[in-house]
Parts: structure tokens; sequence; C-alpha cells
């Protein structure tokens, strides 16, 4: 890239120079530098925090059809800039360049989905008196929570900012947004550009290191923190939310089951569903299929299936038209996968490399060859940890009493699927399975409903995202109660 993209902070409608800058890598080419984004001081977080406590007043005072048609202008600008924005993305996460495109283009559909639901932000129900008992009618209502942080991932985090960002301002709520430490460009660019478009405070922006993060969530005046990320990310900010008692919704890790039953339908358009699933992304989606069940008398089609898609990827630059998959987005995540792959290896279990590691300027770029493993042992890591990368394990089971069992032996609960010809065995598979979300003959985020809410049970997570729940998370009730003369004469006789 000729000229590097610099982002700032924008705080109170105002962009903010920072002193000091973060220098984010190039994850395909050792010692490239993307771009440079601000490096927030712990006094800029608590500025974000106050900008936001003075926008919630006027936002809160607005209807939710008012804010709607605010918001909805502010997405003016969005479609016109994706291509500079995902070719800037593609770069700073190692994705390949088609996927960071949809990147932005799922903020503006759950943006407008959310939009949808505005006559029902304010739906309240009444509570009519019960004579002889209780003597007052009761409306609870809803109101919303005050000033909301958003922290993002760098997987996908201008779409995962469309599950939260649109119901919390919908709600009521002014907002603190911070983009992903390593990859946290392309991010703040569309952001800012909807923040522009509001009033001044009601979306403010910091990225910075997480040591002078903490007023995000700390702060007495931060009423709810929205965190997507690992698990171990997640206690954290439970932790930290814990010394104000602030809400959190956590959308965390995965370690998501596909059960391939006997009669499962494996043709093509199957198989690519099932590759899509687990390869998308370079495995890094927190609801990618993670481990893979499939009857025994099905794995030799499955595991050559998938041996066909996987011979034809290409390792290689996100930018570059013919790549088919990318980098993993750190170092430290690439030497993770590898010793997932190395301790199958060494298990005895089969497992089956594909794809050439790049060379040139992107040799000893975070690159990991795709892998199966095969029948490997229920023990192993590669089974029992989230891998997020390009390897996937393929269990055997014999009955669907096994597979269910070994399906819900998890620390996750985020989502899963079952594949098979009759739909009725789909189902009642798929309503043992301990998760928030499942899919059927399918699996995978480009297949979610953003209609529907969304989140994990167990250690995947707490609390839901889209659909009228998604903005339910970011309001609480009020019950108003008023005496009803007559209720309370019939109680006095």
């Amino acid at each position: 890239m000729s000229n590097p993209v610099t982002t700032h902070l924008y705080i109170g409608g105002k962009e903010r120079k920072t002193a000091e800058k973060m220098a984010i890598a190039d994850p395909a080419k050792p010692g490239v530098v993307v771009g440079y984004a601000a490096s927030a001081t712990p006094q800029d977080a608590s500025d974000a925090v106050a900008a936001a406590k003075a926008a919630y007043p006027a936002w809160s005072a607005l209807t939710p059809q008012q804010r709607a048609e605010k918001m909805l202008a502010a997405l003016n600008g969005i479609a016109e800039n994706r291509d500079a924005d995902a070719a800037i993305l593609s770069q700073e996460n190692g994705k390949i360049f088609q996927e960071a495109w949809v990147d932005s283009l799922v903020l503006e559909l759950r943006w407008k989905l959310a939009l949808a639901l505005a006559d029902e932000v304010n739906a309240s129900k009444e509570l009519p008196p019960v004579p002889g008992a209780i003597p007052v009618r009761t409306t609870v209502s809803y109101q919303p929570l005050g000033v909301v942080t958003i922290i993002v991932p760098f997987n996908w985090p201008v779409a995962i900012l469309g599950a939260s960002l649109p119901h919390a301002l919908l709600a009521g709520n002014t907002v603190v947004v911070k983009p992903p430490l390593t990859a946290p460009l392309a991010t703040t660019r569309i952001v800012q550009r909807i923040a522009e478009q509001l009033p001044p405070g009601v979306i403010n922006i910091v990225t910075g290191p997480d040591a002078n993060m903490t007023a995000l969530i700390r702060n007495p005046d931060v009423a709810k923190v929205c965190f997507t990320g690992s698990v171990n990310g997640g206690k954290k900010i439970m932790e930290l939310a814990s010394g104000t008692l602030t809400r959190v919704t956590l959308e965390l890790g995965g370690n998501d089951p596909a059960i391939i039953m006997k009669d499962a339908i494996l043709d093509d358009v199957h198989l690519d569903r099932l590759y899509a699933a687990i390869f998308d992304t370079t495995g890094q989606i927190c609801m990618n299929a993670k481990r893979l069940y499939v009857h025994k008398s099905r794995v030799d089609e499955v595991v050559q299936g998938l041996s066909k898609r996987l011979e034809k990827v290409k390792l290689g630059y996100g930018l570059d038209k013919d790549t088919t998959m990318g980098p993993l987005h750190s170092p430290a995540q690439k030497a993770f996968v590898e010793s997932l792959i190395k301790e199958a290896k060494e298990s005895g279990a089969t497992v089956l490399e594909f794809g050439e590691l790049p060379g040139g300027d992107m040799k000893g770029g975070n690159f990991v060859r795709p892998a199966i493993v095969v029948n490997p042992k229920p023990t192993l890591r590669i089974v029992t940890e989230e891998q997020f990368g390009p390897v996937i394990p393929i269990i055997p089971f014999e009955t669907e009493e096994e597979a269910v069992r070994m399906a819900n032996d998890t620390w996750a609960g985020l989502a899963g699927s079952v594949w098979s010809a009759d739909l009725e065995t789909a189902k009642r598979v798929a309503n043992q399975l301990v998760c928030g979300y499942v899919w059927i003959n399918d699996h995978g985020a480009t297949r979610l409903d953003l209609r529907a809410p969304f989140g994990g049970m167990k250690a995947s997570g707490i609390g839901r995202e889209q659909g009228i729940e998604g903005i339910r998370a970011f309001q609480d009730t009020r019950s108003v109660a008023i005496l009803d003369p007559e209720a309370l004469a019939s109680m006095q006789h």
C-alpha cells in the first residue's frame, strides 16, 4: 500500500489525534505495516464515556421511530465506500477480499433489520387489578440503560458490530465502540462515517491497548458491556464489570459439532456447504463447524468430499484474485494450530494436509496448510479445544445417542448442525443439542438468520444478540403501578 491508512479516536463528535500510534501488522507479509491506529490513554477512554453520557438524555428522549429515521440516514455512504474498506480489512485481518466486503454488507443488513423493529421497542403491557388480591393497575414498559460499551474481535469486526450497535442505539442508549486491537482500521473508518451523521456523542470510537481501556468497563457511568471474543477474554470482562455491577452480554468461543447422520445427503451442494462451514475465514469464526461427528458408514465419503475441495485450495494474499484462503490473523494462533496438528500426528491419527505455503514476501506469514484429522482420540486437543483455524477432526459414531452424547460433551454451547435426509430425525437430534443455534443440512455464518436471537450456552456466553431479544438486551423493564379505587375498596370490605 503506498499510503498507510491512519485512523484517530472519535469522541463527542470530534476526531481526536493521540501522541502514540499503534502500527497494524499485515498477517500475510512479515514486517509489513498496513496502517496506524490511534493509541488512546486511560483519559481518552474516560472522555469517550463522558461524551456518551452527555449525549444520552437527548438521544433517549427521542421516540424509537425518530431514532430509526436518523440511524437510517447515517448509513449514507456505507455501500459506496465498501470496496476501499474491504481492501483495508483484508490486509489487516488476512482474510480474502470477498469476505471483507461481506463484513460491511452484513452490518448494513443487520442495521436495517434492527430498524424494522422500531415499533416494538417501546411496547408495553397492562396488568389489571385483581379484586380481593391486587388493588393496582400496573403498566410494564421498557427503558434504555444508558452508556453501552461494545467490544468486537478481529475476525468479522464490522458484521459483529451489526449484531449489537444498531440494537443498542435504537433502544435509546449511547455507545462507545472499541474496534479490535490488532485490526482496528476498517472498523474505525466505517463506524466514524456513521457516527459523523448522528448527534455528537451518540457513537464514540476508542482504539488502544487493553491496559488503557478499563474505563470502558469499570467506569460507573457504563451501564452495560457487550463483548465478542475468546472465553478467557469474556471471563476477564466479567471480572472487571463485577466491581461496578455492570451488566454484560458475552458472545464467546464455540466448539460447534456437525452431526452427519447415516442418511445424510452428501452431494456437491451439501459438501460445498459443509466445506464452507469449516474453512471460511481460514476457520476463524466462532460458529464454524469445529468437530464433525460422522456415521461410520459415511466417513470415507466425507473425507473424500472435503479432500477434493481442499486439493483446490490456494493459500495466499487476501487481495490476490486467485487466493481462496488467507493466513491466520496472529503468529500465536498459527503456533497454536500447528501444535494441534503435530499432537494429532504424534497420537497416531490419520492427518491429511493440503495446499502449499506461499513464498516470496509471504514466506513466514501466518499461513497454515489446511488439514483433516481422521478418527482422533476424543481426548486430543483438536477435539476438546476450539482450534480457530483450518483443521477439522472427523469422528465416527454408530448410534444417534452416541452422536448426541459426544456432541454435547464439551465446554461450549454456541451452535451446531444436523445433516439428515429425514427432517423429523434432524429436528429430533437438533432439539437435543445444548447450544443456542442449530442448522439443519447447513451450517455457518453465511446462513445465519439475522432476525433470530443468537448467543451461547455454557462457556460460549451470556445473553442474546439480534432480533427483538437483541434490543431487549439493551433495555430494562419499568413497572408503574396505580391504585385502583374499586379494587382497593373490595379489599377493605
